[in-house]
């Protein structure tokens, strides 16, 4: 058995020592690639942008999870996948950096992602805004916490004026333009932060309308979950991980008493998958 409590301190530790190079950057020059046209050097205009930050902090979590858990699978947006990790009961599901693009751009809605499955389930979580300072840690069954504090996710009941955390990008896109009339939209950059701001009661509701993958989710949604609030996928379902596909269908996540009415709403207007 693997004991959650005792491993969040070192798991903790591993994602400040992946942030030092990550805020050593932040705001600075360094080398761009664009993942979409072969990793050239784009600059900070690239669509699919890439960091050296990016792949230093995923250098440093590799080294430090991986011999914190021996034995434990890798599966990180920045590492070339293996499909030795489908034989590993624990596998880190890591995004050294989501929200690439904001983060490229100076604007600190950028988190740090470090979700544990076990057996398919989410059981620990760490994410941290390091421009912000803000830490985010859950373990299953123990509740999230923020910089130490309690999280309790909202309790709202009415979907008229709630506020959505909606994606930077879908929006520019005009695809929250439909639910403006119902709730009050709220912009904000990285996928994994915008689950955090959730889980911390900042939002009523956050959803994609499409496909995610496993590491720009999964500590987001462990947070939401041990806060209280409830999350699924665009289908209903709750997720898995550690899977030989890792993309995933679409998160709906919301307080309990609006997660069917969206849902509902997100099945009048149709997905985008």
């Amino acid at each position: 058995m693997i004991d959650l409590h005792s491993l969040l301190p070192g798991t903790v530790a591993a994602v400040r020592l992946a942030a030092e190079p990550v805020m050593a950057r932040f705001q600075t020059r360094q080398t761009v690639w664009d993942k979409d046209a072969e990793r050239s050097v784009t600059g900070p205009s690239a669509g699919n942008p890439l960091s050296e930050a990016d792949l230093l902090a995923d250098e440093v979590l590799h080294q430090e999870l991986t011999a914190l858990l021996p034995g434990s699978g890798w599966l990180s947006e920045e590492t070339v996948d293996s499909p030795d990790r489908l034989q590993r009961a624990a596998t880190w599901v890591v995004d050294p950096i989501d929200g690439t693009r904001e983060y490229v751009d100076g604007v600190p809605e950028f988190a740090i992602s470090v979700g544990l499955s076990i057996d398919g389930e989410v059981a620990l979580a760490v994410l941290l805004n390091p421009a912000k300072e803000e830490l985010y840690t859950a373990v299953r069954g123990a509740g999230a916490r923020r910089d130490g504090e309690v999280l309790t996710a909202s309790t709202r009941t009415d979907l008229t004026g709630a506020v959505l955390l909606a994606s930077n990008t879908e929006m520019k896109r005009g695809e929250f333009a439909i639910f403006e009339d119902r709730m009050t939209l709220r912009p904000v950059g990285s996928t994994a932060y915008k689950l955090a701001l959730l889980a911390s009661g900042e939002g009523d509701v956050y959803f994609t309308r499409k496909p995610r993958n496993e590491w720009d989710v999964a500590a987001g949604i462990l947070l939401c979950r041990e806060a209280g609030a409830a999350v699924t996928d665009l289908g209903g379902s709750p997720h898995t991980f550690n899977r030989p596909d890792p993309l995933c269908r679409g998160v709906v996540s919301a307080s309990t008493g609006l997660h069917a009415e969206v849902m509902s709403l997100i099945g009048e207007v149709g997905t985008l998958e």
